[in-house]
C-alpha cells in the first residue's frame, strides 16, 4: 500500500533487501503473507529479531525499533504516552475505527523517517560523537577499495581528526614496521623498535598525546595501506600490531580520547583475529562479501 509520501514497490525476495527499511516495505506490500492474523506484535518481534541477528552478526545498519529505542521515543512524544508492552501496544490503542495498526504503523513509519527533528537529532549525535561509527563495534575497520578509505579520511580531517597514513605495503620486516611507525608518531630516541615498545609508546601517544605535543583535535586516526602485504610477510606483526592498537583505543576512550585505526587490504578475503577484545570488521558499504567482488 504506497502512500503519496513513498514510490511505487516492488516486490522482491527477502534475502534481496538492503536494509530493515527494505524489509518493512516488502511487508507493507503483502502484509497478510509476513503477519498472521494482522498482529502488530507479530511485527514487533519480528523487527526485535532482526535487531538480534544485526547484533550476533555485527553488522552496523538502521533498526531503530527496540523497545525504548528512537522509534519508541519519537511515537511517545507524538501521543504522549507509553506502554511498557512496546510500540505495537501504543499503535494498537491508538489506531482510528477506520484503520488497522498495521495501516496505522506504516502511516507513522513514514512520518517517521521524514520528521525533520529526527533527522536533525542523528545529525546532532553525528556532530557530539565524530567518528563514532569506527568505534562502536571495533576500533579497527577494513578497506578494500582505495576510493573508500580516502573518502573515510576525509570526512575524519574534516571533523578535525588528525590523521597519519602509514604505506604498509612497503615493510618487508618488522623492523620496517617499527621505523615507519617511530617517525610518523614521533617516538623517543630510546625506542626500543619492539612491539613491547610499540605498545608502551603509542599508550603514550593515545591517551596523552604526542612526544611532540601536536594538537590532536578530534582524535587521532592511523591509516594503513596495503595492509596485506604486511600481513603476508610479517602475519605475527601484523596481527599484534593491530591488537595493541585496538587495546590502546580502548584505554584512550576511558580518558575521553579518540584513536581509531583504518586498514586497507588488497585482497577482499583477509580475516584477523579479534584485537583487543573486539573483531576487525569491514566498513559499513563493504561488510557484505558480495561488494567485494
Amino acid at each position: 500500500m504506497p502512500t503519496e509520501d513513498s514510490p511505487e514497490l516492488t516486490a522482491k525476495h527477502w534475502q534481496d533487501c538492503t536494509d530493515v527499511y527494505d524489509f518493512l516495505d516488502q511487508i507493507r506490500l503483502r502484509p497478510a503473507a509476513w503477519l498472521s492474523g494482522g498482529s502488530l506484535r507479530d511485527l514487533q518481534s519480528m523487527l526485535m529479531g532482526y535487531q538480534v541477528a544485526l547484533g550476533v552478526n555485527s553488522i552496523d545498519g538502521p533498526c531503530d525499533f527496540w523497545h525504548g529505542g528512537a522509534f519508541s521515543q519519537w511515537l511517545e512524544t507524538r501521543l504522549g504516552s507509553t506502554s511498557p508492552r512496546g510500540w505495537a501496544a501504543d499503535i494498537e490503542r491508538n489506531t482510528p475505527a477506520d484503520s488497522t495498526p498495521v495501516e496505522e504503523f506504516f502511516r507513522l513509519l513514514d512520518a517517521y523517517r521524514s520528521d525533520a527533528s529526527h533527522v536533525s537529532a542523528q545529525a546532532t549525535a553525528t556532530t557530539r560523537l565524530p567518528g563514532i561509527e569506527y568505534m562502536i563495534n571495533t576500533f579497527v575497520t577494513l578497506f578494500w577499495r582505495k576510493r573508500l578509505l580516502t573518502q573515510a579520511t576525509e570526512r575524519l580531517e574534516d571533523r578535525g581528526f588528525r590523521v597519519i597514513r602509514l604505506e604498509a605495503g612497503r615493510w618487508n620486516t618488522e623492523l620496517d614496521m617499527h621505523r615507519a611507525m617511530a617517525a610518523a608518531l614521533g617516538f623517543p630516541d630510546y625506542y626500543g623498535h619492539n612491539l613491547d615498545a610499540l605498545n608502551d609508546c603509542l599508550g603514550d601517544v593515545a591517551c596523552y598525546g604526542g612526544y611532540d605535543d601536536a594538537p590532536e583535535g578530534a582524535g587521532l586516526v592511523l591509516v594503513f595501506t596495503d595492509y596485506d602485504g604486511f600481513a603476508t610477510t610479517c602475519p605475527r606483526a601484523a596481527q599484534v600490531v593491530l591488537d595493541i592498537i585496538a587495546d590502546q583505543a580502548r584505554q584512550a576512550a576511558v580518558l575521553r580520547r579518540r584513536l581509531i585505526c583504518l586498514v586497507q587490504s588488497n585482497d577482499p578475503q583477509i580475516r584477523f583475529e579479534p584485537v583487543g577484545a573486539m573483531p576487525v570488521l569491514w566498513n559499513n558499504d563493504e561488510a557484505l562479501a558480495a561488494r567485494r567482488c
